[in-house]
This record gives structure tokens, C-alpha cells and sequence, in this order.
């Protein structure tokens, strides 16, 4: 589903920000990228939704290979992307409900898609009952919740969250993780990128560390991640 082949990103001569990175993520698995800050973990998952384009080596997603995919055609191939942030990039002038809604209209779904899927997402998220709650009357894991609602409502077959737990407490990063985790058993793939190995190391998921751009270890348990924050 995810295949990189020796991926390299430069910005600048110098040490490259990703060097010779070569991964395989198959179809419904729940993958968690660690390294410090600054390791390349971002870059990682800006190169897979095609926000920046590789120096050199190949990204195939979905069969795609991306990195011939034009630019009027980005909007479409992400559709298959959803993606979660630290920062839940809410709109703020919108209720909940319209926030999940924003992501259905984007793709031109009709009124009746939005009328059935909106409540659907939200009721997976525990958030059918403020529906008309903005952004700014709602706890941080409830802006985060609103924000999978978004990223899940058009059926992605992927899910990238890059660092989804950043700013929240400990209880409300346990609940996201395990919602994340119910999600990926309902078969979409998972890819979490996260600088919090308490919750990694009890999950026991498959874990890809990066240092410095270059992946050191993959597997399912992980003592080499470091614990730093978002690079």
C-alpha cells in the first residue's frame, strides 16, 4: 500500500533531511514513525501526501507511483489520505458539524452523502451530541476527535497523524490512540508519527524509528526511539 525505494530528500547541501529510506507498510496495518526532533519524521509525511517531492528514489502509494501524479491532480490522490495534525487545523468560524461536513463538500459529495455520513463519523467519535459546538467550546481531545471525524469521513484507505497527541493530556492521548486503533481494526491503514514512547511501547505496534534521516530499526518493539519532539 506504502512503498518508498531509496528515498532521499535534500533541502540544501549538507546531511539530507531523509537518506535512502526504503519501507513497505501493507494494507491495514498500524505503524508508528519515532525519532528525535529533527530525525525526519515530518518530511516523512509530507513526502507521502506529496507536499514536497523526493530528491531522488520512488513513493508508491495505492499503486500510484507519486511522484508522477500532476499537480491538478494532487487533490484527487489525497482523497485517499486522510490526515490528522497536532494543531487539529479546525475551522474556527464553524461549528463541529460543519467542520466534518467541509471535508465531504471539498470532494463534491451531495447533500444527502453529507446528511448521512456526517452523523455517522461523529457518532464513531463519541460527538454526535455537539454537533453544534465550535471549536473554541470544546476540550483539546474533542477538537482532536472532530478533526478524525474530518479526515475519516470521505473512507480513506489511509490515515496518517502526525504527532495527534502533542497537545493533549495524558488521558485524552490514550483515548485518541485507542480510537485510532479501533479505526485501524476496521481496516484502514494507520501511520502515526509521535514522539511519545509511553504510549507506543504499551500499544505494541510495529515501530520504525529514524535518526538523522536514515531508518535504524523496524519492528514490532522499540527501544532505540528517542523522545523528542516534532521535527
Amino acid at each position: 500500500m506504502i512503498q518508498l525505494e531509496h528515498v532521499c530528500k535534500s533541502f540544501s547541501e549538507g546531511i539530507p533531511a531523509l537518506n535512502d529510506v526504503s519501507l513497505h507498510i501493507t494494507e491495514g496495518e498500524f505503524v508508528f514513525i519515532v525519532g528525535d526532533s529533527g530525525s525526519g519524521k515530518s518530511t516523512l509525511i509530507k513526502l507521502l501526501l506529496k507536499e514536497l517531492e523526493p530528491t531522488s528514489g520512488s513513493i508508491i502509494i495505492n499503486d500510484t507511483n507519486i511522484r508522477k501524479i500532476s499537480h491538478r491532480k494532487v487533490p484527487l490522490f489525497r482523497r485517499n489520505i486522510g490526515c490528522v495534525f497536532q494543531d487539529f487545523r479546525l475551522l474556527k468560524d464553524r461549528n463541529v458539524y460543519d467542520n466534518v461536513a467541509f471535508a465531504q463538500r471539498v470532494v463534491g459529495a451531495s447533500n444527502r452523502s453529507i446528511r448521512q455520513k456526517v452523523p455517522m463519523m461523529l457518532s464513531m467519535v463519541g460527538l454526535a451530541a455537539k454537533y453544534r459546538s465550535y471549536p473554541k467550546q470544546l476540550s483539546g481531545g474533542e477538537q482532536q476527535r472532530v478533526a478524525i471525524a474530518r479526515a475519516l469521513v470521505n473512507s480513506p484507505r489511509i490515515l496518517l497523524a502526525d504527532e495527534p497527541t502533542g497537545n493533549l493530556d495524558n488521558n485524552n492521548a490514550w483515548e485518541i490512540m485507542n480510537l485510532l486503533d479501533t479505526i485501524n481494526a476496521r481496516g484502514t491503514t494507520v501511520v502515526v508519527v509521535t514522539h511519545n514512547m509511553e504510549i507506543v511501547r504499551a500499544m505494541g505496534k510495529r515501530v520504525i524509528t529514524i535518526q538523522k534521516g536514515v531508518i535504524v530499526s523496524d519492528s514490532l518493539t522499540d527501544d532505540a526511539g528517542g523522545d523528542g519532539d516534532e521535527d
